[in-house]
């Protein structure tokens, strides 16, 4: 339905970010607002990263409970990212931190979801929250500027 938006972004190698996980907008609203669930789950974004190659692709937040499935789609597709934002690192599931730290060091970008978490105590935690020391400069501003071709 979006693929004639997606190809005029692509045209302009703009990245392109899709919400993915649980939401909280809907959350304990009859019906839940009218929001289905199951087009969050970030594996609908992998035939978007074969038909999209070389364009960014951010899947924003931890996708729980789809966390193994934003992981996999990343580590499959080299232009695929994921957001921080969303939660406070403190409750980042620890496969999304072990990857963090490896394999996908180079793919996890920064955010904080303002205002609903502050930077302030979104840094914090995420001090505490596993990440080598190597690994924070690239999450925090040196991903984010060579997806944008920044650098």
């Amino acid at each position: 339905m979006a693929y004639h938006l997606y190809e005029v972004i692509a045209e302009y190698k703009l990245p392109m970010l899709f919400h993915s996980g649980h939401s909280g907008f809907g959350s304990g609203v009859r019906g839940g607002g009218g929001l289905r669930l199951e087009y969050s789950n970030p594996m609908h974004l992998d035939d978007v990263a074969i038909d999209f190659p070389d364009c960014p692709i951010i899947i924003a937040h931890p996708s729980w409970p789809w966390q193994d499935e934003a992981l996999s789609v990343a580590m499959h597709k080299p232009n695929v990212y994921i957001d921080l934002s969303g939660w406070s690192p403190k409750y980042f599931p620890k496969q999304l931190v072990q990857y963090a730290n490896t394999l996908l060091k180079d793919r996890m970008l920064f955010g904080t979801d303002f205002p609903l978490i502050t930077p302030e105590r979104w840094m914090k935690d995420f001090a505490d929250a596993g990440f080598k020391e190597e690994v924070k400069p690239l999450i925090l501003k040196e991903n984010a500027i060579r997806m944008l071709g920044l650098k």
